[in-house]
Parts: C-alpha cells; structure tokens; sequence
C-alpha cells in the first residue's frame, strides 16, 4: 500500500521508525558495542576458561562441605545410639555375670503347668531375640561409626583438593588479565535486589546449555540461563537497552552467553557514561556480581574494570575506546 505522506516527509519518518527499532531491539544492534567483547581472542578464551573452572570447583566445595555436614550429623546421631547400645548389652552381660548362666532346660523344667510351660517357651524366645538384636544392632552402629569418619575423611581431603583448583585457577585469571590489567580496583558497591536462582544440578554444577531458546533482544538465540540473567535484571528494574546475540566472531556472544546492557537511556552511545548514566552501570554492574553465584555469571566488565569470581575486581583497558573499555555498556558472560 502506498504511504500517503508527502515524498519529502517520508526521510525524517524513517529515521524516527528506525531509531524506536534499535531502541526496542529490534533488527541490528546500535553501533558502539564492542565488536569482539573487548581484548584479544585468547584473552577471552583464557577469561572463561579460567572463569569455568573456578566455578565448576567452588561448586564441587560447597557440594562436598554440605555432604560432609550430613556426615557429621549422621556421625554425632551413631554415637548417641552407640552409648545408648553399649549400655543395654553391658546389663545383659552384667546379669549373666550376678546370676550365672541361665540354660532353657532349667527355665523349662522349673515350669508347674503346660500353660506356664508355654509361656516360658515364648519369654526365652522374646528374649533370645531381643538379645541378639540388641548385639546386631550394636556391632552395626559401631561400623556405620567406622564408615562415617571414613567418609568424613574423604570429603575434607576433597575440600583440600578444590581450595587447591581454586588458588590454581586465581593464578591463571591474573596471568590472563596480565595483559589488559593493572591490578585490583575498587569494584562497584551498594544494595543489589536478590535474583531468583537459575536451575542447577543435583551436585551443585551448571547444567550444561546450548544456544537453544528466543533471544528477545536480537533475531538470534541464546542460552536458558542467559535468558534467565536477563529477565531478573530486567525484574530488578535495569530495563535500559540490551543486545545479547551477535552473529559472527568468537567469545561468547554468538554462543548465546552474554549480554551488553547500554548505560544510555537511548541505547549504545560512543562517548563514556557520566552522571546519572554512570551510576546506572555501576549498580547493574554490581548487581551482577553480587547475584553472581545465582545465576551463573562467569565475568562482568564494567567502566575500565573486570570482575571474575577467582579474582573479584581488576581494572582493565580494552583499547581506549568507550566501546572496548567498556565505559558506554555493561558486558556480562555466563556460564
């Protein structure tokens, strides 16, 4: 259908068309995100990688110190049951000692009636039950005793074994960040909203995911849990635009694992955030890093800085522009 609008008011409204699409998301994404997330290649292979692993072992920690509170817990209810059974088969013991060896033939014979004959036969065979249960049930609590200081053992040299991965992987991400980092920084502080946390396995790790669900910010795809980390900053009111899929190149963006957040109310602008748009970052940026460990953040990058959970925040230089320092966006990579 042909517009009805003059030829020489049709310009002015395709811009306006235009600059509401990029607004809302639609088509391609602003100019001024950083085209390769910032550094080189194997910075950024080296940042996950390092960034997986110090997850995957605090996971396997924190698994292995809930497992060996259970332990104890099992542990502490087997010794109170142990003193408890010791002191039923030591009064057993102590009455054979007082009054000697009690034969069935004599509990039998001393009966004066087939009815108290009968009865007899029942008591000696409640008892004989009930005293060698009595010393099953001790003979097995002082093995489950055996197996749990066992399994206690097991977990605490485990917890020894990941502390270890962890100090490993810290020196890898500051080796890594050698290149683009100074050292440490101050980092982003204030009150974060708690986010709702993303689904994890059964042991406390990341369910492995793929590119797989409707990125609502571009026409491409990203990862459940990504999609999950955009929709509780959105709930927690960072509702300024975002792009999370990018077509093309490495990192993590076409895997569908992060995520740029503008600072600008109208989208990625190529000058440095200040005043109310650099507070905007700073608590989003914070934000995410302190719901990090919900919902699966592996790295945030925020106005010259970088945080990872191996080594909290380092200042870092993606190249100069506000793009590749990051200071007009918030990037975000998952896990």
């Amino acid at each position: 259908m042909r517009s009805s609008l003059p030829r020489g008011r049709r310009g002015p409204l395709i811009v306006v068309l235009v600059a509401v699409a990029l607004l809302f998301g639609f088509g391609a994404a602003p100019a001024y995100a950083e085209p390769n997330e910032g550094g080189s290649k194997k910075l950024r292979d080296a940042l996950a990688a390092t960034a997986k692993a110090h997850i995957d072992a605090t996971a396997k920690l924190d698994n292995s110190k809930r497992r060996q509170q259970a332990l104890g817990a099992e542990l502490k209810a087997v010794e109170v049951r142990l003193v408890d059974l010791t002191s039923q088969v030591g009064e057993v013991a102590a009455q054979s000692y007082r009054l000697g060896r009690l034969t069935s033939a004599a509990m039998l014979l001393e009966s004066t009636s087939p009815e108290a004959f009968l009865e007899r036969v029942v008591s000696l065979d409640t008892m004989a039950q009930r005293d060698g249960r009595t010393v099953r049930e001790l003979t097995d609590a002082r093995q489950a005793k055996r197996d749990a200081k066992i399994a206690i053992d097991t977990e605490v040299r485990e917890q020894a074994k990941q502390v270890a991965v962890l100090a490993k992987n810290k020196k890898a991400a500051e080796a890594a960040l050698a290149a683009v980092s100074s050292g440490s920084s101050s980092g982003f502080s204030g009150l974060s909203t708690t986010a709702k946390p993303a689904p994890r396995n059964s042991d406390g790790s990341w369910p492995a995911e793929s590119c797989s669900v409707k990125d609502p910010t571009t026409s491409g795809c990203i990862t459940p849990r990504t999609l999950h980390m955009l929709q509780q900053a959105q709930a927690a009111n960072y509702k300024r635009y975002v792009s999370c899929h990018r077509s093309g190149g490495d990192g993590e963006h076409p895997k569908g694992r992060a995520c740029d957040f503008a600072a600008a109310t109208g989208g990625f602008e190529n000058v440095s955030a200040s005043g109310g748009d650099k507070a905007y970052g700073d608590s989003l940026a914070n934000y995410l890093k302190s719901n990090a460990s919900r919902l699966g953040v592996m790295y945030v990058i925020w106005y010259r800085q970088i945080w990872m959970p191996s080594t909290g925040w380092r200042s870092y230089s993606g190249g100069g522009s506000p793009a590749a320092d990051h200071t007009n966006h918030v990037h975000v990579s998952m896990s």
